[in-house]
């Protein structure tokens, strides 16, 4: 059985605004007290919600204690003068990269979710003199007839009957305190009816009932997302719940949530609110299924070895209590790597060098989803998942991807730890999480042409992970409709399987008629230009660089290498003498400049590696070069 799960439903949609007043005006304090406030009150100036006056006198408060009390001014003032944009300031916070920064903000929300904000009780610091006094004139009431009750029942009365009186005295008639009968009926935080479902919310258990599979007894393993058990987002900490050992030993014989109102440490206190079955909000939904298929439950425990870590092998019952309270962020402490703080120079830049055993990639950031999602490793042949890249180490037995998979020395655990790489959600529906068909095809070519290094509109090879712009391949592609199309190093390649081996000499190649080797002079264009990362020797220099022209008497570049190419040269020997050429102008002009003189060198020397493998030269070099 199939259904739809929100996940979660935005409380903000079900509150009116004076709740979310009055929410505000109890939290304005916790809120004063964040660390580093100033990308919240960035964000809140985005939103216009702080003047300008007001915000630039707060971020130029230097302690620790005056920042908290220019904080409380920015939240007394908007519910002073703005308290129609209540919820503006609640949905502005509520984000997921402001969320992220301030732990209490998540707290916060998580106490709207499960609804641990009693929205319903009054407090007597509530500026309202007209309810003050009714509440006033009530309890007096309330206390005369109490008097008067136990004067009466004095005589009359046993002693127990007196215990009794006082123990509902005691229970309170102020309307600041919960008795102790609606304590009892308060649920366990994992019994949230979170499941939507025929216009129907159900709690995880009433939903496995409804799926037939109540005989299981345990929903975290009969209940699955997108063929996933719930167990797993639990251990992911996708979900969070309590352990099962500290719900039966915080219970009393009654079955009674006794720690709720026993414990009151503040870290308690936060544990608890992190135990919300959906604790962030990213908006979209899921779907659900209530099945137990022994197929799927044993490729999903295969599927959980190979992107595991070390606290993921851990037994159920040693499951670590709360969990973090944002989707999508690191694990903390999910790396056995124990380096102190995190040195994020090391791993600056788009993209990272990573290897696995003699197996080398390099790992694109903002490819990056988890272990199985997000093809963001590239190596020669395509992209590949960390997953999936752990697997082409033949030694490697019982991989893991954040330990084996290695940057610079370091494990991808330490990466995550140090939120230099940040784990999605298993909820997430963005396109490097997303299963559908188009979204996988995208991921299995680069997101950049390939030889200029900008985004855009790209043709992408059906051979290879490449990617080019139209007017940057060689030469211009005009691919048909439906129809594969390679790129000219994939049919570089492919030709290299029939064409027979020519072992000629270098003068021999050089008088060859360049029809003939079109191919390979476009294959050796098209690899200087991808090496010439900083556009160098590609563009025209003489509008750019002062005096060169005065100095060099026949400029040459790559671009008109290649106009050359496409209509002037006749033999190969032309098309290599102005190759050439660029590298000796470079030498020339640059003779102080050791920097870009080294450049044209590096490319000079793989241009001759180059021309030697793809014509199958010997290295008997000849005048006429």
């Amino acid at each position: 059985m199939v259904v739809t799960v929100r996940a979660p439903m935005d409380p903000l949609d079900f509150l009116t605004k004076d709740q979310l007043l009055l929410f505000f005006r109890r939290k304005k304090t916790e809120m004063s007290c964040m660390d580093q406030p100033h990308t919240f009150l960035t964000q809140l100036r985005d939103h216009d919600l702080v003047s300008e006056k007001l915000y630039q006198r707060v971020v130029r408060m230097k302690t620790k204690e005056q920042k908290k009390k220019g904080v409380y001014e920015v939240l007394d003032s908007l519910e002073t003068h703005q308290p129609e944009c209540v919820e503006t300031f609640w949905r502005s916070v509520f984000t997921d990269h402001i969320m992220q920064l301030y732990p209490t903000l998540r707290l916060l929300r998580n106490s709207l979710m499960d609804g641990s904000f009693p929205f319903n009780e009054s407090h007597p610091e509530v500026d309202c003199t007209s309810e003050e006094k009714d509440a006033e004139e009530k309890s007096e009431d309330m206390k005369e007839r109490t008097v008067k009750k136990r004067s009466r029942q004095k005589s009359k009365g046993s002693a127990s009957e007196r215990e009794e009186e006082e123990e509902h005295d005691q229970a309170g008639t102020s309307q600041g305190k919960t008795s102790v009968k609606k304590r009892k009926l308060q649920k366990p935080i994992y019994r949230v009816r979170s499941i939507f479902h025929e216009d129907r919310w159900y709690t995880p258990g009433e939903f496995e009932k409804l799926g037939g599979k109540e005989r299981s007894k345990n929903w975290k393993t009969s209940i699955r997302c997108r063929n996933t058990p719930l167990q797993k987002l639990i251990q992911e900490n996708h979900l969070t719940s309590s352990p099962a050992k500290r719900r039966s030993a915080d219970r009393g014989q009654d079955g009674t949530c006794m720690q709720q109102f026993t414990n009151t440490d503040p870290t308690h206190v936060k544990k608890k609110m992190r135990r919300a079955l959906f604790p962030s909000s990213p908006e979209n939904s899921i779907r659900l299924s209530d099945s137990s298929d022994e197929e799927n439950s044993s490729s999903n425990q295969t599927e959980d070895r190979s992107e595991g870590d070390p606290r993921e092998e851990r037994e159920e019952g040693e499951e670590e209590e709360g969990g973090m309270a944002g989707l999508g962020g690191a694990v903390e402490g999910g790396s056995n790597h124990d380096n102190g703080e995190v040195d994020t120079s090391l791993f600056e830049g788009s993209t990272l060098p990573v290897q696995c055993g003699p197996v080398t990639g390099r790992l694109q950031k903002d490819r990056f989803a988890s272990g199985s999602t997000g093809k963001c490793i590239r190596t020669d042949e395509r992209w590949l998942t960390p997953a999936e890249f752990i697997r082409l180490n033949p030694d490697l037995k019982d991989g893991m991807w954040k330990r084996d998979i290695t940057c610079r020395g370091q494990p991808l655990s330490y990466l995550l730890q140090g939120k230099i790489l940040q784990v999605h959600s298993l909820l997430c529906m963005c396109r490097m999480c997303s299963h559908t068909e188009s979204d996988l095809q995208d991921q299995t070519n680069d997101d950049h042409c390939f030889i200029c290094g900008e985004r855009g509109e790209l043709l992408c090879c059906d051979g290879c992970p490449r990617s080019f712009h139209r007017d940057c391949h060689i030469p211009t592609p005009t691919p048909s409709p439906g129809d594969d199309w390679l790129c000219t190093f994939c049919v570089w390649k492919r030709s290299q399987e029939w064409r027979y081996a020519d072992h000629m000499t270098q003068k021999q190649v050089l008088d060859r008629r360049i029809s003939e080797y079109t191919l390979q002079c476009q294959y050796l264009l098209l690899f200087l230009l991808n090496a010439d990362e900083q556009r160098i020797f590609t563009i025209d220099p003489c509008p750019t660089v002062s005096g060169y022209s005065s100095v060099i008497p026949r400029p040459m570049w790559l671009q008109k290498v290649r106009e050359n190419l496409e209509s002037r040269y006749r033999l190969v020997g032309e098309f290599v003498s102005d190759m050439r050429l660029i590298f000796r102008n470079c030498a020339v002009f640059n003779r102080k400049n050791q920097e870009i003189k080294e450049m044209g060198i590096r490319l000079s020397t793989l241009f001759e590696e180059e021309f030697q493998s793809t014509f199958i030269a010997t290295n008997q070099r000849d005048d006429s070069g």
